[in-house]
Formats: C-alpha cells, sequence, structure tokens
C-alpha cells in the first residue's frame, strides 16, 4: 500500500505543481492587467482579460523593439540607469537569466561534449560558445581554447571549464536531453526515449503474444 501510495504521489505532484505554478503567473499577470484597466477608469471585463491585455502590450513591445530608434532609445536608457551600481548588479542577474532562456539568443553551436578526466573517467559538458573571451586567451597557453559548461544537479548555475578542442569529444545527442540527463544524473529521461520504449515493450509483447497463440 506504501509503495502504492508513493506510485501515486510522485506521478500526480509534478502535474499539480506544474498546474499551481502556471495558474499563479496566470493570476498575477491578471491582477496586473487589471491594475492597468484600472488606470483608465475600466472595470473588470471577464475572467483573463487582465492576462490579455499583458499578452498583447508584449506583443506590441516586442513589435515597437524591431524598429531601430525604439530600441537605440532603450538602450540609451538602460545604459544610464547602468551608471547605478544597485541597478547594474540587479538589471544584470536578471538579464543574464533572460537571454539564457530566450530561444532568440540561443547559439546554434552549443555541442554536447565528453570529457576525459585523469582517472579514466568521462563527465558530460557542453561547448556553450566557440570563442573564448580576449583576456583569457592571453593568459592561457597556446592552442583552440573553448569555454566547457558543467552543470550543477537542479540548479542554473555550473563549473565553466576552459578546455583545448582537441581533447573533447563531440557526442551526437541534443542540447535539451543532455542537460536534463545531467541535471538529475540520468534519472529523468526524454519523451522521445519513453515512447520509444513503450514501443519496443509493445513490440515485444505482440510478439510473444503471437509466438503463445501459433503454439496453441
Amino acid at each position: 500500500m506504501k509503495k502504492t501510495l508513493l506510485r501515486g504521489l510522485f506521478n500526480v505532484l509534478p502535474l499539480v505543481l506544474s498546474i499551481w505554478l502556471f495558474w499563479s503567473l496566470f493570476e498575477s499577470l491578471d491582477e496586473v492587467g487589471n491594475f492597468l484597466f484600472g488606470l483608465v477608469h475600466i472595470t473588470e471585463l471577464f475572467k483573463g482579460a487582465g492576462f490579455l491585455l499583458i499578452l498583447i502590450l508584449l506583443f506590441v513591445a516586442g513589435l515597437l523593439f524591431s524598429v531601430s530608434p525604439i530600441a537605440w532609445l532603450y538602450d540609451f536608457v538602460i545604459r544610464q540607469l547602468m551608471r547605478f551600481p544597485f541597478f547594474k548588479t540587479v538589471y544584470s542577474s536578471i538579464n543574464d537569466i533572460a537571454s539564457l532562456m530566450s530561444s532568440d539568443n540561443k547559439n546554434k553551436n552549443q555541442q554536447t561534449v565528453l570529457v576525459h578526466q585523469a582517472n579514466n573517467t568521462y563527465i558530460v559538458g557542453f561547448i556553450m560558445a566557440n570563442e573564448t573571451p580576449e583576456p583569457l586567451s592571453n593568459a592561457l597557453p597556446d592552442g583552440d581554447w573553448v569555454p566547457v559548461l558543467f552543470p550543477l544537479s537542479y540548479q542554473i548555475a555550473g563549473i565553466t571549464t576552459l578546455v583545448k578542442r582537441e581533447d573533447l569529444t563531440i557526442v551526437d545527442w541534443s542540447f535539451e536531453d543532455a542537460m536534463r540527463y545531467n541535471l538529475t544524473a540520468g534519472i529523468s529521461v526524454s519523451a522521445k526515449d519513453k515512447e520509444e520504449k513503450e514501443k519496443e515493450k509493445e513490440k515485444e509483447k505482440q510478439t510473444t503474444d503471437h509466438a503463445t497463440n501459433e503454439q496453441k
């Protein structure tokens, strides 16, 4: 009974927490949108109207930032605000996380690699950029050095190590699947892997059933 209860908990908990997280985000954005409606003396139209308003404003902002004068003006304002140390620290941290999550800023050259260790073991890492900053290049011995990220389990942060490209083993593995594997130490597998395993089990079951029917 205990195992059955835990199995139900571990299967239902991720779904419940995910729904709760997205619902909380929806409620928060909806409240902000309704506050903006209130500034122009518009009462709540329907549930979710504030959320739709925020989405529309974000879409309009995206269009505006594609216009050079608007983008230049925004950059100018940010540069002025960056003169304040506290603002610079907070803004830079949030901006780095947003850039990491943005699909527009994803490095198409991200590669999954294996790095050989001294004790004849390998560690999974990721080439995040093809160039090393000039100060580091000047300090390092001659060679083609690239920054390799070794993420820490269940954390955004990780250890960045500079490794010679010739010492890396390129792996034909998608960044998302390899990152998921690394963060969970192999506990989590991709949906594609699960689907393939289920198909294999189903195929084996059909083969076994067919063999059993022929024997009968």
